[in-house]
């Protein structure tokens, strides 16, 4: 990739293209690779999230480069509900790019932190960007790293 990526808010007509963009980074880890292929709904970007304006694209002269999700909780923080990079466009910054766009939308909205349920594979990174492990949690398919992030709610 040469150029920087722009971002924006998906749009409902992406829906599938950006299922299929998770589909392929989740794919990638063996471990998960079974569970999912055996429970293909747990892919599912629900259109809500698009429709909301919840979910941050990453392109680059028209291709889906990634994703995030952001979403208000209750208590007035904010969680990064998905965070998904094509693997072909692996560390070339997206994805860090992408947290930082879901950071600003959560301080905007007043958050004082971001919290992610991590994948176990993806713990250097968000340690890498400030996020601290502050428990763990049941999920679908395995316990979890509980993450949050102070965010700095003047951005």
């Amino acid at each position: 990739m040469t150029a920087r990526p722009s971002f924006r808010l998906a749009l409902p007509a992406e829906r599938r293209a950006l299922e299929d963009l998770q589909r392929r980074a989740s794919l990638v880890w063996e471990e998960d690779r079974d569970a999912l292929l055996a429970n293909p709904d747990a892919i599912e970007l629900p259109l809500e999230q698009i429709t909301d304006g919840r979910t941050i694209v990453a392109e680059n002269v028209g291709e889906l480069l990634g994703f995030a999700v952001v979403l208000r909780r209750d208590d007035g923080d904010a969680e990064l509900d998905g965070l998904f990079v094509d693997p072909t466009q692996w560390r070339h910054g997206i994805g860090r790019e992408l947290l930082e766009q879901s950071e600003r939308i959560a301080a905007s909205e007043g958050a004082a932190s971001l919290w992610v349920t991590a994948n176990t594979r993806a713990l250097g990174f968000y340690g890498a960007c400030g996020f601290v492990t502050v428990g763990e949690v049941a999920t679908r398919f395995r316990p979890a790293p509980r993450m949050r992030k102070s965010i700095d709610a003047a951005r």
